[in-house]
């Protein structure tokens, strides 16, 4: 089961419809286009769509799979006493005293670019059901760093 927000359950739909509706039907038209063009047993560009389509569909019974088994959890529930999934974590090396702020997603949802990780990563493993104020200490490949947790809330 994989737990995620409703944002990332949308956007997982979107994607599924997009792959569906605009991508399948543009996969089969290369396929007819390059099946056209003659002697399918030297047609590179007909074996590169045929191989394209294989791919697409397979990316589609995933997507499928996922929001499948999807669970959306309601943040407006969550207890923001503890870092949890869908947790959004600002926190301060203790070290250097950088902070960094972090939301906890699952591994479908996970984008470092937005500020999202995944709930498999070292640092999301670290700082499960710590608190405020508590010193989070995680492995990491560099070594061990020490974050203090600031605040937790959920967006």
């Amino acid at each position: 089961m994989a737990y995620m927000s409703q944002e990332g359950y949308d956007k997982l739909v979107a994607q599924l419809k997009e792959m569906e509706t605009v991508q399948r039907p543009a996969a089969s038209a290369a396929i007819a286009e390059a099946r056209d063009k003659g002697d399918l047993s030297e047609n590179a560009e007909y074996d590169a769509a045929k191989e394209h389509q294989a791919m697409l569909e397979s990316k589609i019974s995933q997507l499928k799979a996922i929001i499948g088994d999807a669970k959306i959890i309601d943040t407006s529930k969550l207890d923001t006493s503890t870092v949890q999934i869908l947790s959004k974590v600002e926190m301060k090396n203790v070290k250097t005293g950088m902070k960094m702020s972090y939301t906890i997603v699952s591994e479908t949802e996970a984008n470092l670019k937005e500020g999202k990780i995944s709930i498999q990563t070292p640092i999301a493993q670290g700082l499960l059901g710590k608190k405020v104020g508590d010193i989070a200490e995680i492995k990491i490949p560099q070594g061990i760093i020490n974050l203090e947790i600031l605040s937790i809330s959920f967006e």
